[in-house]
């Protein structure tokens, strides 16, 4: 226990435009979780690829169990004991959990694939993590957080003694980070050295030994967790002082600007209603699978409604899809921003004027490329989003800034509800105090904003009227001002309490 099992130095890699790392250094022991921490685009993700073999280094000598490596390749890093869990997972959806295990590294008897052998190792290895799973389940029949967990199983059927794991809990509910909190001790307590890279800050208390703090490519420092707090922590991420982790903007409340009434789609969005406001932020609150996502995509058209109204201004607008709504003037930034919010092998700009090309082209349908210009350069600004051009990839771009490109393109329309879907999700806690100001600003501006987290005191910290639902339903409404977590948690509850208590009647 103890030893220096990964030791990183003077670690340097250029990307066309951008110097990701500069001269870095790290080190992992065996049997201790060290936190990786930075801004987005601070290089931690850079340089756990590096060590994973994902990516190759310009310079600087790693070692991995007193070994010095030069360049790996994934392969020669998974020899070495090394697996990386990404935050966008991996996996094959229509493969079992089994094959999803053992994928590249099937086991035959001659021509023919062991499969009950494999299935055998396979369940083997879920019971040692205590994960109840069917290694014959197809895998995309699961939720993000048991993906997560076949993820490690798989990890560890390659005997792997350095696990990382990159944003692991963003879209697990808390009694699923529990689980995985309770992994990552069993693994700690076997000798298992762990990399843990998160912008959860309040979660490292319960698993952390030490942390490794990077901004700007650099690396600042290494610190035992039990000797430091979370503002010293914070203040060495972004390189200063945040007092407002929570910046909240007081506006007079003015007209109405979008009415839905009773509007239903599908199983998670039952007769629905609510009103939203100039001049408020309203927050949707609620537990993994309440139906508040759902609501945002029925409202922008990604799914159809089955009946119900929305009103814009007083009067009706028909949404069947979202092209309808972005005419409308209501517009989504989706929770899952790479896969539906943007097209990460285009440029900013093309992500930008992608869906303006009905104010940017002429009558001929020629891009006035002037018009595209200033529209991208004046997101950029306003927006402050770090690039070196417009030019550069959307997938090159931090999580945060990947977001304000998203939002950058629906501001351009003259827009009159913006709705912001899990904003800062996997993004660090300076970028997230510009999402905040951002939704403060079009609050100001007179747009309507609503947001769904689940994080509860990003919910309480910067709506103005907090909505709850359970079980695709409103069960509650209240003023931030006068809202508690207990008092959310009961209402985000309420349908799931009165399903087991009338069970319980039916059983007695």
């Amino acid at each position: 226990m103890n030893e220096i099992i990964v030791s990183m130095e003077n670690i340097t890699k250029s990307f066309p435009g951008v110097k990701a790392l500069d001269n870095v250094q790290f080190e992992l022991r065996s049997g201790e979780v060290m936190a990786l921490l930075g801004e987005n685009g601070a290089g931690k993700s850079t340089l756990m690829k590096i060590l994973s073999g994902v990516y190759t280094r310009d310079s600087g000598t790693m070692k991995i169990f007193g070994k010095e490596y030069g360049d790996l390749t994934p392969k020669q890093a998974q020899a070495a004991g090394v697996a990386i869990i990404h935050q966008e997972l991996n996996m094959c959806r229509h493969l079992s959990v089994t094959e999803n295990i053992f994928l590249g590294r099937e086991k035959s008897n001659g021509f023919v694939l062991s499969n009950g052998e494999m299935e055998k190792e396979a369940k083997r290895i879920l019971d040692e993590l205590k994960i109840d799973l069917d290694p014959g389940q197809v895998v995309g029949e699961l939720p993000v957080s048991k993906q997560q967990m076949v993820e490690i199983a798989k990890a560890l059927s390659t005997n792997a003694r350095i696990l990382i794991m990159d944003e692991p809990t963003s879209a697990l509910t808390a009694r699923e980070i529990e689980d995985l909190f309770r992994i990552i001790r069993d693994l700690k307590a076997k000798g298992c050295g762990i990399v843990y890279i998160s912008h959860r800050l309040e979660e490292l208390q319960h698993i952390v030994d030490r942390v490794t703090i990077m901004r700007d490519g650099q690396y600042i420092t290494t610190m035992n967790f039990a000797d430091t707090n979370l503002d010293e922590i914070i203040a060495s991420m972004v390189g200063r002082e945040i007092k407002e982790k929570f910046p909240r903007v007081e506006c007079k409340k003015g007209k109405k600007i979008m009415e839905v009434r009773h509007l239903n789609a599908g199983r998670m969005v039952r007769d629905v209603s609510f009103d939203l406001y100039e001049g408020e932020i309203v927050g949707f609150a609620g537990l993994m699978g309440a139906g508040r996502t759902e609501t945002t995509r029925a409202i922008f058209g990604v799914d159809p409604k089955e009946s119900g109204q929305i009103l814009l201004n007083g009067k009706e607008v028909q949404i069947r899809k979202p092209a309808d709504a972005i005419r409308a003037g209501i517009v989504l930034a989706p929770e899952d921003r790479k896969k539906d919010g943007l097209c990460t092998k285009l440029s900013i700009r093309h992500n930008i004027a992608l869906p303006n090309l009905d104010l940017l082209c002429n009558k001929l349908g020629a891009v006035d490329r002037k018009k595209e210009t200033e529209m991208c350069d004046e997101a950029v600004e306003n927006l402050k989003i770090k690039t070196p051009s417009v030019e550069i990839n959307a997938d090159n771009l931090s999580g945060g800034n990947q977001q304000k490109v998203v939002v950058g393109k629906w501001l351009a329309r003259d827009s009159k509800v913006v709705i912001f879907d899990e904003p800062t999700r996997g993004i660090d806690v300076a970028a997230k105090v510009e999402i905040y100001n951002l939704m403060n600003k079009l609050k100001q501006d007179g747009i309507g904003v609503m947001f769904v987290s689940s994080e509860m005191p990003e919910v309480m910290g910067i709506a103005d009227r907090i909505i709850v639902m359970c079980d695709g339903r409103i069960t509650g409404e209240v003023m931030a001002s006068e809202a508690t977590q207990n008092g959310i948690l009961t209402m985000a509850t309420r349908f799931e309490k009165k399903i087991s208590g009338s069970e319980a009647k039916e059983g007695a």
